[in-house]
């Protein structure tokens, strides 16, 4: 039987928030917990939090007040804050006809149930994870146009390579967390337990394109692999043939070198 909560409300604001790289969850876990798979915790006077380990918190009908001091509680179990958190809203309104449908930032549920705000964080935390990867990527491509300008005059330039080599780096990364820890593709643990509300996470998850943007998101990170590799090879060919050159003029020199001292005797 799915638990029940804000059985006096028709509607209710989510707030996602991308902390930062993790949150620490065993120091969170307490007796008094409303779910698991994500962990949900009581906060504020009536609300509640969803929490994923890669960074993200699910804030549920809290005031604004409420959020600022919860989050400030929360400080000490982020690893790697980011200065600038990427953040979601979104209204709940209770449908008991339907649900699972989305209309301009609405969000129609049957009922306020923990398994459903479970659902619904597990879609916006996926969604605010993407907003802050494809920004990511964006400043990747930003950085990476200055390099491209400067090659087309010349390849002879050293410091690309070290720059290509650091762009090439976070975008491992990036393709890492998505794939590794955060799982975009992958259906939550919750809905081996809950099946039913399968349907509701397929809706939700195709009004905010998570799949579509995963996609578009991973082709943009190919691309700035490609293009890192084929700039870092050439950089090495160039680097190769210089050597060569310096062996030729070195054997040059030394034929020179003793064609002189054969003369001179």
């Amino acid at each position: 039987m799915e638990k029940q909560l804000f059985v006096d409300k028709e509607t209710l604001k989510a707030r996602t928030i991308f902390l930062g790289e993790s949150l620490e969850l065993k120091a969170l876990e307490t007796t008094d917990f409303l779910g698991k798979l994500p962990l949900v915790l009581p906060a504020g006077e009536y609300g509640c939090a969803v929490f994923f380990r890669y960074g993200v918190v699910t804030l549920f009908g809290l005031s604004p007040v409420e959020e600022a001091s919860f989050l400030n509680s929360l400080k000490p179990f982020v690893g790697q804050p980011f200065p600038k958190p990427e953040t979601e809203e979104a209204v709940l309104q209770l449908d008991p006809t339907g649900g699972g449908r989305v209309e301009n930032g609405v969000i129609w549920v049957q009922e306020f149930s923990v398994e459903r705000m479970q659902i619904v964080s597990e879609v916006l935390a996926k969604s605010v994870v993407l907003a802050h990867y494809e920004s990511g990527t964006a400043r990747i491509f930003d950085q990476l146009e200055p390099l491209a300008d400067g090659l087309q005059r010349t390849t002879k330039d050293e410091r690309w390579g070290k720059e290509l080599l650091r762009q090439l780096g976070r975008t491992l990364s990036i393709q890492h967390k998505m794939v590794g820890r955060v799982e975009i593709t992958d259906k939550p643990d919750l809905l081996w337990d809950a099946p039913e509300l399968e349907r509701m996470y397929l809706r939700l998850e195709d009004e905010y394109e998570i799949r579509e943007r995963h996609q578009a998101l991973e082709r943009k990170l190919d691309l700035i692999t490609q293009t890192a590799e084929t700039v870092l090879d050439l950089l090495q060919h160039n680097t190769g043939l210089r050597v060569e050159w310096y062996v030729v003029i070195l054997i040059v020199v030394e034929v020179l070198l003793s064609v002189y001292d054969v003369l001179l005797h």
